[in-house]
């Protein structure tokens, strides 16, 4: 039996030996939209092209091979469009349309292209056609569900060529050219029959294999569900499953007909993991998943999940790691199956098994990246082995391939409205571990969307202490893009809802954040009063760490206001506190930037002394680069007070340091200066439960 690989609604077969890929029939539908290709647009006007790219319509009905077909197309004319081929799809396997922000989103990074977090649908869409304007690309826009949707991604240039595949017209785009599918022809039917039962059946009695292609009315889909239904009897006869086809009642279409004979034919255990599939995330599954919701093994669960791309049930993923998705055209039957079978609180349950083991693989993902923890280590050492990864590069690469089912686990988690303890476990280490792997600047559009669940759900739940956390989070998002009146909204915003719940640590980090949106829009006075209203809120709770730290960025802020006394009294306090504290890295940069303010207000001397200080400071704490930035702002300072030999001294020290180091790290030694009062507020701020361990 060849090797079956089952698109969403359509059928490839791939021999074993070759790897060749075959594809059976629509030789007449093919010539029709090739030549669709090369005819001019009917919008035309005097020999001039038309304005956008030409679309191709591939409609039929979920099962009847339109992607195959759609993916055959681009596979023969490809070679055409030099700047690639771009596929997306534009409906989850439950028959929701995505989002066009989304898929605009993915396009531009198929492309390389940036694409800011919490950019809006008209800036990304008009992004894509910007990127798509000097490019000759075609585009495969799979399951679109309207002219909407598709109408949105159409680039501005003839150059480019959109396949479109839905189930009906697209009314409203001009100039479609549809290719309606039916079934397959019966010799091409017979020929995919073949493929899983071997030829010797198909010779006994080709009128039986001609009667079953015609009783699946030549639906690829159901032709290969029967296909596999027989391969798995070798003793049937076609005549056989024929037979009983015909005996079925009328009832539903020739796919959902075959479907019941195949899924009735299946061992009890297999039988409800394959219906529970219906609960997986976008239609995406791997052995872990399956596992979870099944209540057995991953290496059992890996084997059924092998068994149903087999039987024709499942669509084996092209990936490093065992990846399946279950097909469009099956889900309805088995959401219908599922909601039969499983009692609601048997789906919560499984749902939940599922989360809980998505909430650990993204515990055991960060984990692996935590090497100098010994805590993470423990941790790590304390999980399943079917839990854990081998290596920080194959959690990176898992979570890379899984990114798609995981965004949609954190829809799952919050689509009935609620943000229960395993929802914001989820979310909380969905965010940790992509900062883990990829940071905050590369994983910001993802962190948007899961932050904007969040938010949805806490404004509808009327939830103030999760509203504020996401408004933070969503704040500090925006102004790390550059939208900081945004960010400064934000921020507003989750102070007044810290203060509904009276919760003093989202009041304290929204003040603070406000302070910085204003620091960095030039408004000096007013950051240098927020600041001092978050450091009130840190004295009154002896946060002493983030008081001294406050104490700096309201320097800072006096700082830029060119008020350096104010400035010179608050580094003083500010190296007081991380003296007390006992931070001696902290305490020789709060020094260095008291050094620099003595300079700006004219008192050179003073600063070099604070300066050299500063250096002492920072042999103390093994800081050899903070050391080597500080001798070099020594030697800047002597050069100015016109003494070169002793500048020429700290600058070589600078960089015998410098030679000494071997860590890779190539931050510019300005940034050891890069004080955060210029960023709207400290790190993520989590909406996390006390059953979450991490």
């Amino acid at each position: 039996m060849a090797d079956q690989v089952v698109e969403a609604d359509d059928v490839r077969l791939t021999g074993h030996a070759s790897g060749e890929r075959r594809f059976l029939g629509r030789t007449r539908e093919l010539k029709e939209l090739r030549a669709d290709i090369e005819r001019a647009g009917l919008d035309t006007l005097a020999g001039r092209k038309a304005p956008r790219a030409r679309v191709l319509l591939i409609a039929g009905r979920p099962g009847s091979g339109r992607t195959a077909l759609a993916e055959e197309l681009v596979r023969q004319v490809g070679g055409g469009y030099p700047d690639g081929v771009l596929r997306a799809r534009l409906t989850d396997p439950d028959g929701t349309p995505v989002p066009v922000e989304r898929v605009a989103r993915d396009l531009l990074a198929a492309l390389e292209e940036d694409a800011p977090a919490g950019a809006c649908e008209d800036d990304l869409t008009d992004a894509l056609r910007t990127a798509l304007a000097d490019r000759r690309a075609l585009l495969l826009l799979d399951d679109a569900a309207d002219a909407e949707q598709v109408g949105a991604l159409l680039p501005d240039t003839p150059d480019c060529l959109v396949v479109a595949v839905s189930e009906g017209p697209l009314t409203g785009i001009s100039d479609v050219r549809p290719c309606t599918l039916g079934g397959l022809d019966a010799k091409s039917g017979v020929e995919l029959l073949s493929r899983y039962t071997g030829s010797v059946r198909i010779t006994v009695d080709p009128r039986a294999a001609e009667g079953l292609a015609e009783e699946c009315q030549g639906q690829p889909a159901a032709l290969m569900l029967a296909g596999g239904w027989l391969a798995a009897r070798p003793k049937a006869a076609v005549s056989d499953l024929a037979k009983q086809l015909r005996a079925e009642d009328d009832e539903g279409t020739a796919l959902s007909r075959v479907f019941r004979l195949a899924y009735a034919a299946l061992p009890t255990t297999a039988a409800r993991m394959l219906r529970l599939l219906a609960l997986a995330p976008a239609g995406l599954v791997d052995p872990q998943t399956a596992s979870a919701l099944a209540g057995c093994s991953v290496d059992s669960a890996h084997t059924v999940l092998d068994d149903f791309v087999a039987l024709g049930f499942l669509h084996a993923v092209d990936s490093p790691i065992p990846q399946y998705e279950v097909p469009g055209c099956l889900y309805p039957l088995l959401r219908v199956l599922v909601e039969h079978h499983e009692r609601p609180a048997e789906r919560r349950l499984a749902g939940a098994r599922m989360l809980e083991r998505t909430v650990r693989l993204l515990q055991s993902c960060r984990a692996i990246t935590e090497t100098d923890s010994p805590q993470a280590r423990q941790r790590l050492l304390d999980m399943p082995r079917a839990l854990r990864f081998p290596t920080p590069r194959a959690a990176a690469d898992w979570l890379r391939l899984t990114r798609p089912a995981l965004l949609a686990s954190a829809r799952l988690a919050v689509l009935d409205g609620e943000l229960d303890t395993l929802a914001r476990r989820l979310m909380s280490q969905l965010v940790r571990a992509m900062v883990a792997h990829v940071g905050t600047q590369a994983a910001a559009p993802d962190l948007y969307v899961i932050h904007n669940l969040v938010l949805d759900v806490a404004e509808r739940l009327d939830l103030p202490r999760e509203r504020a956390a996401a408004l933070l989070n969503l704040g500090d998002l925006d102004a790390r893009t550059g939208r900081t009146a945004d960010a400064l909204v934000r921020y507003r915003a989750a102070l007044d809802a810290g203060r509904e719940v009276n919760d003093p640590y989202a009041t304290g980090r929204a003040m603070e954040s406000v302070g910085g949106a204003h620091l960095e829009l030039g408004d000096f006075d007013r950051a240098a009063d927020w600041f001092g209203r978050a450091l009130a809120e840190r004295l009154a709770r002896g946060e002493r760490e983030d008081a001294a730290r406050l104490y700096g960025r309201i320097a800072a802020a006096h700082t830029y206001a060119g008020r350096y006394g104010e400035a010179l009294r608050n580094w003083r306090s500010a190296i007081t506190g991380h003296r007390r504290n006992g931070d001696v890295a902290a305490q020789a940069r709060a020094m260095s930037e008291l050094a620099r303010v003595q300079e700006y207000a004219g008192r050179p001397e003073e600063s070099l002394r604070t300066c050299r200080e500063a250096v002492e400071w920072a042999r103390r704490a093994e800081d050899a680069r903070l050391q080597a930035a500080l001798h070099l702002r020594v030697a800047d300072t002597l050069e100015r007070l016109g003494d070169p030999a002793s500048a020429r001294l700290h600058r070589g020290a600078a960089e015998r340091l410098l030679g000494e180091q071997q860590d890779g790290n190539d931050q510019p030694l300005e940034a050891l200066f890069a004080d955060s009062n210029l960023k709207p507020g400290p790190d993520a701020c989590e909406i996390r439960s006390a059953s979450d361990e991490d």
